[in-house]
């Protein structure tokens, strides 16, 4: 059957695009939160110069204004202004109605996983980079944007990963929409996605697919399906690509047997035929071997097997910007070859400086924060299970077993990792039950396609070491009524 006619200007192809994600649920709005202000302007100098001068504070709470919430709760559009006094009214420079009347709503939405953006010495050492230099040299950092705290940091940052060096980026997608095809370069080469890999390796692999590399994608975390697809290649050299903690689903990618095949393989061929590339996004500072925050490449004791490293500094280091951890050969070909890193400007000071002070920080309180971090897995994962299980008994009268608990509805209780993923189907429904969490003070994201496949929209968990444990048993518990009750309609399901 034909579709509908082209569109003859783009007048009408905008209004058709905006109908569209409308009858599909699909359409996006700017949600404006104001995070706490942790000092007045007046408190600035002190607070920069003592560090007990400044407080430590939740980056998991905000202040939403009532028509911010109101739009919010009814799904309306917003293009981000939803905050801002009404043109009517005499306000201040600066000020919003969310100072006033706002709602506090707690954030199980950030990738803050151990709360470092809003840390002290976080803030200090970002204050006092702005202070200093401003932004820093505004160019290319082949030009002369690069300076010794982007040398520091890339030090620090091959110390955390075991590698012999790194090298910046402006984020953590500009890195694999610069590094693939900057490698995977013409068609003697072929990669192997995994299947629910995140966007910017999917679209880093189709820049690659442009130079003639063929790109395969591998069933999530199946690799016998990998091993038999690398064998069946006639690709002279392979790239392996996967996330080592899945942003969608929580689970980690099995990369003690991915590394197994690369050894298998390569001494099979007699030649390093196979390079493994890993984005370990979600999981630098999360976990790691021995109480360090490497990874999980460090977590499954396979650092050293590991050719590429992707990571970024926007989730739990509490900063912004991307990276790459690879050997010096590795980082000379990038160089001069990553079209992203080589066109971008370089990471201003202030972004520099935080994210070095929180790998200082990480030395020194890290694992007490990855150990409060998984306190709070194991809380939400046992209090959600108790409210499944209390409900089950209050309809039923009958008692659950842990197995009973694990298979009803498909509800797995695995504690393994910060990210939480209630499947819930449909994206009205999705929606339906993020509204109905914001109602009792939670922010918990409908997450919809294009972000998953049609049909297994979602409610998103992100734990984080910054959440108050009673805040934590009581989301648990709003979730663990949705999953059990009528709210969001009986396929729900929750990976935990």
């Amino acid at each position: 059957m034909a579709g509908p006619p082209a569109a003859r200007c783009w007048d009408e192809w905008r209004a058709r695009r905006l109908a569209s994600f409308e009858e599909r649920a699909l359409a996006r709005s700017f949600r404006p939160v104001e995070p706490e202000n942790l000092m007045m302007a007046e408190e600035m100098g002190t607070a920069v110069s003592a560090p007990s001068a400044t407080p430590e504070a939740s980056p998991m709470e905000v202040r939403v204004a009532p028509d911010t919430l109101a739009r919010w709760l009814a799904n309306d559009q917003d293009l981000g202004h939803s905050h801002e006094p009404p043109s009517t009214s005499i306000a201040s420079p600066g000020t919003s109605r969310s100072s006033s009347s706002s709602t506090r709503v707690r954030l199980f939405s950030s990738n803050d996983y151990l709360g470092m953006s809003t840390h002290s010495a976080v803030r200090i050492a970002a204050a006092r980079a702005a202070l200093a230099h401003g932004s820093g040299p505004r160019s290319s950092a082949l030009v002369c944007g690069y300076t010794p705290g982007h040398s520091k940091l890339e030090r620090a940052l091959a110390s955390l990963k075991g590698t012999e060096e790194c090298i910046l980026f402006s984020s953590g997608y500009a890195a694999n929409c610069g590094v693939i095809p900057a490698l995977c370069d013409d068609a003697t080469c072929e990669i192997f996605s995994d299947a629910l890999n995140h966007a910017s390796i999917v679209d880093g692999c189709a820049l690659a697919k442009r130079k003639g590399t063929r790109v395969t994608l591998y069933p999530h975390g199946d690799t016998s399906a990998l091993s038999r697809l690398v064998r069946e290649s006639r690709a002279k050299r392979i790239m392996v690509i996967t996330d080592s903690l899945f942003s969608m689903d929580g689970d980690f990618a099995p990369l003690i047997e991915i590394t197994s095949m690369k050894r298998e393989e390569n001494a099979r061929c007699g030649r390093a035929r196979v390079m493994v590339m890993v984005d370990e996004a979600h999981a630098t500072l999360v976990c790691g071997d021995g109480g360090n925050g490497g990874g999980a490449a460090s977590m499954f004791g396979v650092s050293d097997e590991i050719d590429v490293s992707i990571g970024t500094m926007s989730k739990a280091i509490g900063s912004h910007g991307g990276f790459v951890a690879c050997s010096g050969a590795m980082k000379r070909v990038l160089a001069s070859s990553a079209r992203s890193a080589i066109f971008s400007t370089s990471l201003p000071a202030p972004v520099i400086a935080a994210a070095s002070a929180a790998l200082h920080l990480d030395r020194s309180v890290g694992q007490e924060a990855r150990t409060k971090l998984y306190a709070r897995i194991d809380a939400f994962a046992v209090a959600c299970a108790g409210r499944i299980r209390a409900r089950h008994v209050a309809i039923t009268c009958g008692q659950m077993t842990d197995d009973a608990v694990n298979e009803w509805r498909g509800v797995f209780v695995t504690r393994k990792s910060p990210v939480v993923s209630v499947v819930v189907g449909s994206e009205s429904v999705a929606l339906r039950a993020s509204a109905e969490l914001l109602r009792r003070g939670f922010h918990v994201p409908a997450i919809r396609p294009p972000t998953v496949p049609a049909n297994t929209c979602r409610l998103r968990v992100a734990l984080s070491a910054s959440h108050g444990l009673e805040d934590v048993r009581e989301l648990a518990g709003a979730v663990g009524d949705l999953v059990s009750g009528d709210a969001v309609g009986s396929a729900a399901t929750a990976k935990l």
